[in-house]
């Protein structure tokens, strides 16, 4: 049972309102809490978790709607904030990823297993494998310290109020100093180049080009080749699941058992959680963030307001223009949105069999993904572009169910299709809404190609366009990180200069979200660092 909280409470004296009971929102409203402040949550639809969240979607079959796997959140957040006594258990999967080919061949990634199935199509590749772990592992580690602080933010208001910022940024330098000048070079590497031309400086085989390059175009609407997707690739590697790093695994239960035991946590530390409560405007007075007016009509004011919201939502739909400073109006204009996602969940009356590794396996524990090569991302993505959806998608399937019998009936199965690429908006004046079930065709029969009867397994399905995603759960553009990682929006960058320390365009204005540092997935880290900053501010 998920918890569907509406409870009445006294909104005298808040110290903070946060906009958007997602995940970052509910893990800044339980360190704000823990930090002695008074602190309610407003959620629009019924239930917390935003886009981590589990529903039934077929009679009988449960699964994870948006975000769907695990393994950006951080192992501090889960500590601090004691998930799994809240009810979080999470399992790694039994192999990484599994990449099936149209000419018979597979890769099948993981713990053990990874080297030699490499060496099936290049010995050479095998054998560069090591160093490109090793490299990678460098970096993640420094990056996953940052991932945990505010970036220095670019302030104006002389010395006093620069220095801190100065401190923070020469703490950054030494972190970065402690890297040779080959991993430093390499670091800036990862920011500019492509993940195509990255990879080809280690792998001359396609499979683990295609296996890792895939982790260079995840929410991201753009080719591999495209400069700057080597850092998507990058941001997908430093997570950890259950201490080992890299690693990806499932909730049980869905990743709405992740938002679940967040709010039992929030609850427990004191803070007020009402659901069905959306936000129609922030309250400007004198300048400064006062408070919001709800979708019902109540105004409710607090010393602070939290946006746990995409930046151009909360900026050009929340506001009214004339609060909003020239600059940050004009930033939004531009601040890039749109991943390119289509996402579906199907219900299955039994397990799909792949023509190179037929039958039942731990491959079907896996990220199955089914992009054969770095040239056919490429290929999606320019025919997106061109026609609005890719007629030769990618497509990732995961089949939780082969990890937790809780999400179907006895014998049956769900999986989640992560789609990519098509556009954000269809071109010519089409409209998702009549086009979303034939897209949703081609992507059953495009896993049909590699697993042949997957479409008559099929009793079932739910399907979420990029408007369907914006609809729902605020996702402009379908955009699951709240703004492209691009290095223009990255860091002291994101969402924009004077910003990225999580305070927002006028006083009393933070952000918490994904469209702040270090960016996109289920990793709590924006509302952990906001809640630093927030905290510091209340006093």
């Amino acid at each position: 049972m998920w918890l569907v909280i509406m409870v009445h409470m006294s909104t005298s004296n808040l110290d903070a309102i946060l906009i958007g009971g997602g995940h970052n929102g509910l893990v800044c409203a339980t360190y704000l809490a823990k930090a002695g402040l008074k602190v309610l949550v407003l959620e629009k639809r019924g239930v917390v978790g935003g886009a981590a969240v589990t529903e039934e979607f077929h009679p009988g079959f449960r699964n994870s709607v948006a975000a769907y796997t695990v393994s950006l959140l951080q192992p501090k957040v889960i500590r601090e904030l004691e998930l799994e006594k809240h009810g979080l258990k999470i399992v790694l999967r039994r192999a990484s990823n599994f990449l099936p080919r149209p000419d018979g061949t597979y890769l099948l990634t993981g713990a053990g297993r990874t080297r030699d199935q490499v060496a099936k199509f290049s010995q050479k590749d095998a054998d560069a494998l090591p160093e490109y772990e090793r490299r990678l592992d460098v970096i993640a580690d420094v990056l996953r310290e940052l991932a945990l602080e505010a970036p220095p933010n670019m302030t104006s208001g002389g010395w006093i109020k620069a220095l801190p910022e100065l401190l923070r940024a020469g703490k950054l330098g030494k972190r970065l100093s402690a890297l040779d000048a080959q991993m430093r070079g390499e670091l800036l590497e990862l920011f500019s180049v492509s993940a195509a031309e990255y990879l080809d400086r280690f792998f001359e085989s396609e499979p683990i080009k295609a296996v890792l390059g895939f982790d260079g175009i995840v929410g991201n609407y753009a080719s591999p080749y495209t400069p700057g997707s080597a850092y998507v690739l990058l941001h997908h590697v430093f997570g950890e699941v259950n201490g080992v790093k890299g690693a990806w695994g499932h909730a049980m239960g869905g990743m709405g058992a992740i938002t679940q035991a967040m709010a039992k946590s929030a609850l427990a530390a004191g803070a007020q959680i009402r659901t069905g409560c959306g936000v129609r405007e922030v309250i400007v007075e004198g300048g400064k963030a006062v408070g919001v007016i709800t979708d019902q009509g109540e105004t409710l004011r607090a010393r602070a307001v939290v946006a746990n919201v995409n930046p151009k939502l909360l900026y050009e739909r929340l506001f009214d223009q004339k609060n909003v400073p020239a600059l940050t109006r004009e930033r939004m204009a531009h601040y890039k949105c749109g991943s390119g996602t289509f996402r579906m969940n199907v219900a299955l009356s039994g397990l799909p069999s792949f023509s190179c590794l037929p039958g039942a396996g731990d491959h079907l524990t896996a990220g199955i993904i089914m992009a054969p090569s770095i040239d056919y991302m490429d290929r999606a993505y320019l025919d997106a572009r061109a026609y609005g959806w890719s007629r030769e998608p990618i497509v990732e399937m995961l089949i939780p169910s082969t990890l937790d019998d809780s999400l179907a009936p006895p014998g049956q199965h769900v999986a989640s299709l992560f789609c990519q690429q098509v556009a954000p908006t269809l071109p010519n004046g089409k409209s998702w809404d009549d086009c979303r079930e034939d897209v949703a065709d081609l992507m059953v029969a495009t896993v049909d190609k590699f697993a042949p009867g997957f479409k008559n397994l099929v009793v079932g399905r739910q399907i979420k366009s990029p408007l369907d995603l914006e609809r729902d759960f605020g996702l402009i553009g379908g955009d699951i990180m709240h703004g492209a990682l691009t290095l223009n929006q990255l860091f002291s960058a994101r969402p924009m200069l004077g910003q990225g320390g999580y305070r927002g365009a006028l006083p009393g204005l933070y952000l918490c979200g994904a469209g702040t540092h270090p960016g996109g997935g289920v990793t709590g880290a924006p509302g952990h660092n906001a809640a630093k900053v927030i905290a510091k501010d209340l006093g």
